[in-house]
């Protein structure tokens, strides 16, 4: 949610902020048109509960008196002032509802150093780590290899669940658990996160607070007792100061969470459907930080790193990139993409995005601190990342770590987690 008075106060800026975003026809007009409205009933508003209170007082003063017919007119003035007031006032929630409508449906500010650009093409790279495996016999893709395990079935998913759903067993299954104790194991006892196990199920609040209602309702999962499934454990996270004023001791909070997380992808039809690429239910885990608003562009480049060591430690290799202006999320000012290397596809694939999103979710849910040295709160600042994502670094393994026999290598970093395990043989 962006700030009305900083729309108030530069409105060419603002234009020129969601031009940007691809949004070319100025929109503060309209907006500025409505909030003035509103202000100005707010006003009148104002002034007649002012008269009210006024002939109130002079009702009292008239009866004192004795003077009753004076005071029968204060009174029948009081009883129209009564009716237009509530006029207004429904007027005036008719303006906030609509303002809060258009306020809920732009996107944040992209911050300075963001490149601008249509689409993904204009991204840019940041770094590159590690180099590409090379093999002496031509790669197969996850879904070969892993058939090929005898632990990845697509065919009994899909008669429970239908498309985009897999069924991983025996090892791959215990790669999948464990993959996802290493990364919460690095991130609560070396890069300070505190581990949560958060619902998978919210209510409309929380969605709205962290950006994915009303835009996104089309990507999500809602049952009929109005819950919706958490699409990222960055919902929840997130939420968890949602309504609260946090002393500034208290921070920065830092949480990380492995979760299930489900997605409807409506708009990825014949979209990377092959395989565990992009599925309907998925393994995560997440980072979530709450930092003032003066640490949050240092958070984030903290942030980007503690999900690049998970794809140090298991030897992947990675690039990453900074998103330009037309791929940047909804709700982020800046995002990094971290995209591992899958050799089948000869290319880098997405498998961890940290954002910073300022004070534009904690606006939404009204979560603030008190400064030490200053009068009043402030909002703060919101960041998450994958940290990483559990179903693409299984795949990114079985690729980058496959044999001309159809084994798979355990990376080190997960041997002590899978009782010592070094090779997945196909018989295994």
């Amino acid at each position: 949610m962006l700030d009305i008075k900083w729309i108030r106060e530069k409105p060419e800026a603002f234009d020129a902020a969601m031009k940007r975003r691809g949004i070319f026809e100025p929109g503060s007009f309209a907006i500025l048109k409505l909030d003035s409205s509103r202000r100005e009933v707010q006003t009148a508003l104002q002034e007649k509960q002012g008269l009210r209170n006024d002939l109130s007082k002079e009702i009292g003063v008239l009866k004192g008196k004795g003077e009753e017919a004076e005071a029968e007119k204060c009174m029948a003035q009081v009883a129209a002032l009564k009716d237009e007031m509530q006029a207004l006032e429904e007027q005036g929630r008719e303006h906030g509802e609509k303002l809060d409508t258009l306020l809920a449906g732009l996107p944040n500010i992209l911050t300075e150093d963001v490149p601008d650009g249509a689409d993904e093409s204009a991204n840019k790279v940041v770094r590159n780590v590690g180099d590409p495996p090379a093999f002496d016999f031509t790669p197969k893709d996850h879904v070969e290899v892993g058939e090929g395990l005898g632990g990845m079935d697509f065919d009994t998913a899909a008669k429970m669940s239908g498309a985009r759903f897999v069924l991983l067993s025996g090892s791959l299954a215990r790669m999948e658990r464990a993959l996802a104790a290493f990364m919460l194991d690095l991130h609560t006892t070396e890069h300070g996160y505190t581990e949560v196990n958060p619902p998978a199920l919210v209510r409309d609040n929380a969605l709205f607070g962290t950006g994915q209602l009303p835009k996104f309702t089309a990507d999500l999962f809602h049952t009929e007792d109005d819950y919706w499934l958490i699409p990222t454990a960055e919902v929840p996270l997130t939420n968890m100061v949602a309504d609260q004023i946090i002393e500034e001791d208290y921070l920065p909070c830092r949480y990380t969470a492995m979760t299930w997380c489900f997605r409807s992808e409506a708009g990825a039809a014949g979209k990377d459907t092959h395989g565990m690429i992009r599925q309907h239910q998925f393994t995560k885990v997440e980072l979530v930080s709450i930092v003032h608003p003066d640490e949050s562009e240092e958070e984030l480049e903290r942030m980007t790193s503690c999900a690049e060591e998970v794809l140090k430690r298991l030897g992947l290799p990675y690039r990453v990139v900074v998103l330009c202006s037309g791929d940047t999320g909804f709700g982020a000012c800046k995002t990094y993409d971290i995209e591992v290397w899958l050799p089948d596809q000869d290319t880098y694939r997405e498998i961890s995005s940290c954002s910073n999103c300022g004070d534009f979710q904690a606006r939404r849910m009204k979560a603030r601190f008190r400064p030490v040295q200053a009068k009043g709160t402030r909002f703060v600042h919101t960041l998450n990342g994958s940290g990483v994502a559990v179903g693409r670094t299984l795949i990114a393994i079985l690729e980058n770590y496959q044999r001309a026999d159809g084994s798979v290598e355990v990376p080190e970093a997960l041997r002590s987690y899978m009782g010592g395990l070094e090779v997945i043989a196909p018989d295994a």
